[in-house]
């Protein structure tokens, strides 16, 4: 994968470097500030770009908002936020263009190499990585989503456990169910969210989406 890595710390970004090239990945550009990073995107277009929040100028938000700059430029470039913070306000605009290809972890819930390059990996192919802390920070702040409430528990723990990204097999292991079981309760969970099979589209992004958007 082609890759561009925005983060202001100079040693996180230099370990994520080093780190990204020994899986044989390929980092084609990396940026500082919020201006360089949506400069970086745009240039290089990569097949996916790791974003801090928080970058100079300001410290606020720049990094944010040049990955949403990008992707109205570029539409469904994937891009994994890697930040401290959960910015809710700009994190649900970047779910909310449905395009998949998003991922939001904090740096304290990434525990090895495996986990990270896995996340980029999936974000990278246009699906979700999301941190459960994350996840647990955005629904906090939504709205109620009536086609959510039609869900059962157990249809909309399956979402829950999707929305990080885990596939039905790793759902089916968390859940101590078979992958007949999930596909079922995932097929109907489908079906009460409105997600016709659609080639054209990702149900699985579709429904991650409105899990997350709640809108």
């Amino acid at each position: 994968m082609r890759i561009v890595v925005a983060e202001d710390l100079y040693l996180l970004r230099d370990g994520m470097v080093r780190l990204i090239e020994a899986c044989g990945h390929e980092v084609v550009a990396t940026a500082a500030t919020g201006p360089e990073t949506l400069d970086a995107l745009l240039t290089w277009r990569p097949d996916v770009a790791v974003v801090d929040v928080r970058m100079p100028p300001s410290q606020s938000d720049e990094g944010l908002r040049a990955a949403l700059a990008a992707r109205r430029e570029l539409p469904g470039l994937p891009v994994l936020i890697l930040s401290q913070y959960v910015e809710q306000l700009y994190a649900r605009e970047l779910l909310a263009d449905g395009a998949g290809g998003i991922g939001y972890f904090l740096k304290e819930s990434v525990f090895d190499a495996d986990q990270f390059i896995d996340a980029l990996e999936r974000v990278a192919a246009g699906g979700t990585a999301m941190d459960p802390a994350v996840i647990a920070k955005l629904l906090s702040s939504g709205a109620s989503n009536r086609r959510l409430g039609g869900l059962t528990e157990r249809e909309y723990s399956v979402l829950g456990l999707m929305a990080e990204g885990l596939s039905n097999q790793a759902i089916g292991r968390r859940l101590f169910l078979s992958d007949s079981a999930i596909s079922k309760y995932t097929t109907s969970m489908f079906g009460k969210l409105g997600i016709t099979d659609d080639d054209s589209s990702n149900r699985r992004v579709l429904a991650v989406l409105t899990y997350l958007n709640k809108p």
